[in-house]
């Protein structure tokens, strides 16, 4: 598997396209049934959370084992024992009547469907020659752009007409389906590498990317205040991202250093992979605006219900699933930057007009408004992604899809924590500004009314126009600072796409005498 073939084995490739397409879906799947979750095992926000933040943090610490295990095993044998896990948790989880259980299976989800993606990338570049690795990744794409989509809306639905539990009772057949036939399916190869694991360096990688994602992800819900004097100062958020980053710096280095890295930081030493790295990072940061804020304006501000809420995400997923093979072949053609510029200028200007949203915008503009970003975004994350890898040496393959795959997590979270600090803090700002407006106008009006012998307002009505005048400050500050979020998101899709002019064909560097990693 690890060598070229001249016909790829397409049976092979589809079978783990179904059970990465499971894991990648399940990832958010939950994510609509957490206030349910929380009502039936009686638990906390900041402890329901964890099924969240705990299937983030694994992934984050074993995505970047992924090379070292694909050097070290077969595709077989990796790919058999994730999907064991996988279903072992997806079972588990969906008879859990404890949190703590119900925890515990999603985490052991998430330890087999880590590494899902950066081994069936590496399969896509190792088994397709580079004039054909484009339609190959838009296959890949998706997997990896339309599954996470997928799920919001079909656990929306789910969750109208069935409890939570039937979100992995509807996953755990075609878990254990994929699992026998990848059985009888996939045959085993003999490895003649005889890599050892590095346990320093695996310790070193769990923290430096462990921290940094539990930091990032934290900020998000906790905020980023450090003053000392009101007794807000948040410890975890500022300690998790010191030491994950200082940690990481020491991982960095070591793996420089060594012989036989577990993850090749060498990979940057070609511009192009380098360039589509960052990329993929700013677009991923930027990806996320829409994820996270269009649902908090569409369930909060507009009250429309979470079905709803799904369902007009769904039409984007589609035209993406549709556009992935199409910009595969155009990528072949032409190459990335034909395909990225375009996209990513789609994706600037749909981002801008998210950022003038109304209480009155209709959800047809929604849908049409967020189908047209998803369209924008088709051509660029696989094109660019496999314009880079292109570049490396076979051997570094493995490196560069853990590596990719590692920094999109930390973009993702990182992409978060930014948008919504940014959505909470102008909200608190507009709506003191609101408010002083509001109180400036009403006293205003009393002293006219006063002045005029007007009917002077009761305590009761008082309370009542009071309150009215709060709801609507709360509102509108919420608004404005939704609209403040996208458009700090239009800067960071700006930012890609600038980089996106100096995008340029490659072709791949010559194997190396002496193999690193």
């Amino acid at each position: 598997m690890t060598e070229t073939t001249k016909k790829p084995p397409y049976g092979i490739i589809a079978i783990m396209m179904i059970g990465a397409f499971v894991s990648m879906f399940n990832e958010t799947l939950l994510n609509v049934a957490l206030p349910s979750i929380m009502k039936d095992l009686a638990v906390e926000p900041s402890t329901v959370q964890w099924l969240s933040t705990g299937y983030m943090l694994v992934n984050g610490v074993l995505i970047p084992t992924s090379a070292f295990l694909i050097q070290r095993f077969s595709v077989r044998n990796i790919f058999l024992t994730a999907m064991l896990l996988f279903t072992a948790g997806t079972i588990t989880a969906g008879f859990a009547h404890t949190f703590s259980l119900l925890l515990t299976a999603r985490l052991i989800q998430a330890s087999g469907a880590a590494i899902m993606m950066p081994l069936l990338m590496n399969v896509m570049m190792s088994s397709f020659p580079i004039e054909k690795r484009g339609m190959a990744m838009g296959l890949f794409g998706i997997v990896f752009m339309t599954a996470p989509a997928i799920g919001p809306t079909l656990s929306g639905w789910l969750l109208e007409h069935y409890n939570w539990r039937m979100l992995f009772h509807v996953v755990s057949p075609i878990a254990f389906a994929v699992v026998l036939i990848g059985f009888f399916l996939l045959k085993g190869e003999k490895k003649t590498a005889t890599l050892k694991l590095n346990y320093i360096s695996l310790i070193l990688s769990s923290i430096g990317f462990g921290g940094l994602l539990y930091g990032f992800s934290s900020a998000g819900s906790k905020g980023w205040d450090w003053t000392l004097a009101n007794g807000n100062f948040n410890a975890e958020v500022y300690a998790a991202l010191i030491i994950g980053f200082i940690t990481l710096i020491i991982f960095i280095f070591s793996q420089l250093k060594s012989e036989t890295p577990m993850l090749n930081f060498k990979v940057y030493k070609y511009p192009m992979f380098a360039l589509s790295s960052v990329i993929s990072m700013v677009v991923s940061m930027a990806m996320f605006s829409a994820m996270l804020l269009l649902p908090i304006y569409i369930q909060n501000l507009r009250g429309i219900s979470t079905i709803k809420s799904g369902l007009l995400m769904l039409p984007g997923a589609l035209i993406m699933g549709i556009m992935m093979p199409i910009n595969g072949r155009l990528f072949d053609k032409y190459g990335a930057r034909v395909l990225a510029v375009p996209g990513l200028t789609i994706t600037v200007i749909t981002t801008y007009l998210f950022s003038q949203l109304t209480l009155d915008t209709s959800y047809t503009n929604l849908v049409l408004l967020y189908t047209l970003r998803m369209f924008g975004m088709s051509m660029v994350m696989m094109p660019v992604m496999t314009n880079g890898l292109n570049q490396l040496p076979r051997h570094m393959n493995p490196h560069g899809t853990a590596m990719n795959s590692t920094l999109q997590q930390v973009a993702g979270a990182m992409g978060a924590s930014i948008l919504v600090t940014i959505m909470s803090n102008r909200t608190k700002t507009h709506a003191t500004e609101l408010a002083a407006k509001a109180i400036a106008a009403a006293k205003a009006a009393a002293a006219k009314a006063a002045e005029a012998g007007g009917p002077v307002l009761d305590a009761a009505q008082q309370k009542a126009a009071q309150l009215a005048m709060q709801k609507q400050i709360t509102t509108e500050a919420m608004l404005k600072g939704i609209n403040d979020a996208f458009m700090v998101s239009v800067g960071i899709a700006a930012v890609a796409l600038t980089l996106a002019l100096f995008i340029k064909r490659v072709v791949p560097a010559k194997e190396e005498t002496k193999q690193v990693g």
